[in-house]
């Protein structure tokens, strides 16, 4: 099958097989994203969870545990925790990163403040928490809550690595192991040991979903610099001009003389952007071969992930997972 073609993507093939527990996550997010008293969460936290996003966290955490043979209602909770935990965290970095556009809707900082953002934020991850003690598990909640805490590391280590030249890849691979792989892993992790997976098999879905986040983070860099903006929902050029150090830049830093570091210095560091700054930023990058070499690294991460895959038979839910290996990476043609 093509991956051009939408109704042929793995993630919305995924979709399908699982719709109906999907509509069983989105029943519980609804329900649960309520308040009696503050009827701004609800507002707040339905326009970012209506605005079509699709969901891939906690359809990693359904079809992980489905692959793994299970038949509770458990892995249900846990994909809308592990769905409340990310929307937490875009509130969140929406505050952080003064965003306006989110999924090509104005951001709900915008819309409301930053207050409301950062407090709802803060209210559906002690939500997330309350749903997943609901599944008696002390190990899911212990890798829920160790993703949590290295989310929020990878985004403060972000804000001191993000504007530094001497950020390196090393640096850069662990704030998206953060901000990004942390919950992919989590999601595919937690799903396997709420069906009993053997260790072996859950080391192996925690893998996937890091490799798989990797790839997805990288991926977005990239197209900020290489993407439609139509189909991204985003700005080209937004990480630019937030200054953030990300591995097309970190590519073309490393191998930069002193006429292009000073370039780098001056946009990045000193946050002096001119006019024509983006078009000469992406003449560099290209000039260094920078985005071909973190496509590159996209499709290594994702070649990862589909080997992580093969501590399981062969299936319908394999075979999806391993193509949306792919597609993460066939996103930047």
């Amino acid at each position: 099958m093509s991956l051009d073609q939408p109704s042929d993507r793995p993630h919305d093939r995924l979709a399908r097989l699982l719709a109906g527990e999907m509509d069983q996550v989105n029943h519980l997010i609804r329900d649960r994203m309520a308040s009696e008293h503050a009827p701004r969460i609800p507002e707040v936290t339905a326009h970012l969870v209506e605005a079509g996003g699709k969901r891939l966290r906690p359809m990693l955490t359904l079809a992980a545990a489905r692959m793994c043979g299970y038949s509770g209602v458990n892995h249900v909770k846990l994909a809308a925790t592990v769905e409340f935990i990310h929307t937490a965290t875009l509130l969140h970095d929406d505050v952080v990163d003064e965003s306006a556009q989110r999924r090509g809707r104005a951001t709900a900082n915008l819309l409301w403040d930053n207050k409301s953002s950062v407090l709802v934020g803060d209210y559906l991850f002690a939500r997330s928490f309350q749903i997943m003690v609901e599944t008696d598990s002390l190990r899911v909640m212990d890798i829920l809550a160790d993703a949590s805490a290295t989310i929020a590391e990878g985004e403060v280590l972000q804000l001191t690595a993000a504007q530094n030249l001497a950020t390196d890849e090393a640096i850069y691979l662990q704030v998206i192991r953060g901000k990004t792989a942390a919950l992919f892993a989590a999601a595919c992790e937690v799903g396997g040991v709420v069906a009993g997976a053997s260790e072996e098999q859950v080391a192996a879905l925690r893998d996937y979903g890091d490799a798989l986040g990797i790839s997805f983070q990288i991926v977005d860099d990239l197209l900020d610099y290489d993407g439609d903006a139509g189909a991204t929902g985003k700005n080209v050029g937004d990480d630019f001009r937030e200054r953030k150090l990300t591995l097309p830049v970190i590519k073309a830093v490393a191998q930069a003389n002193d006429e292009e570091r000073a370039f780098w210095q001056r946009v990045i560091e000193k946050g002096r952007q001119e006019e024509g700054d983006l078009d000469q930023a992406l003449g560099l990058l290209h000039r260094h071969g920078a985005m071909e070499a973190t496509r590159t690294d996209a499709l290594m991460w994702a070649g990862r992930a589909k080997g992580a895959l093969q501590a399981f038979p062969a299936g319908e839910i394999k075979d999806m997972l391993d193509d949306l290996a792919d597609f993460v990476v066939a996103r930047a043609h």
